[in-house]
């Protein structure tokens, strides 16, 4: 029983001392393979614009069989065109190092405990003027624990990705792990990362 509370103390220590933060984003810089070191500040998340698509596909048809409601008088019976450049979360990936266009260079779900940094990239999709995106970090072991969330304001009018970078300047406790993504604060997906016992 004292061996199992001490466990659970040691991997409660561990975890709050892991706060070293930062978001990955776009800047004036030369991009680099690797990003610099974090300080221990959280830095503004890096959202780098991705490569538009060579073409958009047509909208599809209505389906057949199906009528439009009948207008009243004085308005028009067409519908307004539902939005086409919704801004939504498209993919996260997970692992140890981002490229120059921060996304994920190897995608991993298992990491070892002496890996200090863990990047999460976002690939976004649609347009915003000021959508907040956030990465909430937990440990899934015992009964669970919040480790951090890190949130950025991001404009695009199309593809991005935006990276997150969760830092732990001692060994990371062994066990499942979570990062969900958010948008305005509505969770919109996850995933489930592991910290393999040495």
């Amino acid at each position: 029983m004292t061996i199992q509370a001490r466990s659970i103390a040691l991997r409660g220590t561990a975890l709050a001392g892991l706060l070293l933060l930062a978001a990955c984003g776009k800047h004036e810089e030369p991009a680099a393979t690797t990003p610099p070191a974090a300080s221990t500040a959280p830095a503004p998340a890096h959202t780098a614009p991705m490569p538009a698509p060579a073409h958009t596909a047509p909208a599809a048809p209505a389906a057949a069989g199906t009528a439009a409601a009948p207008a009243s008088a004085g308005t028009s019976a067409t519908a307004a065109p539902a939005p086409t450049n919704v801004f939504k979360v498209e993919d996260v990936s997970l692992g140890e190092a981002v490229t120059a266009g921060y996304k994920i260079a190897k995608p991993t779900t298992t990491f070892e405990p002496s890996q200090n940094t863990i990047y999460a990239s976002v690939a976004t999709t649609g347009t915003t003027a000021g959508a907040t995106l956030s990465a909430h970090f937990s440990y899934l072991e015992g009964k669970g624990q919040d480790v951090t969330t890190i949130s950025q304001t991001i404009a695009t009018d199309g593809p991005a990705t935006t990276t997150f970078k969760l830092r732990n300047p001692n060994q990371w406790p062994a066990g499942k792990y979570k990062v969900e993504i958010a948008v305005d604060g509505k969770p919109v997906t996850s995933q489930t990362f592991e910290v393999k016992a040495v």
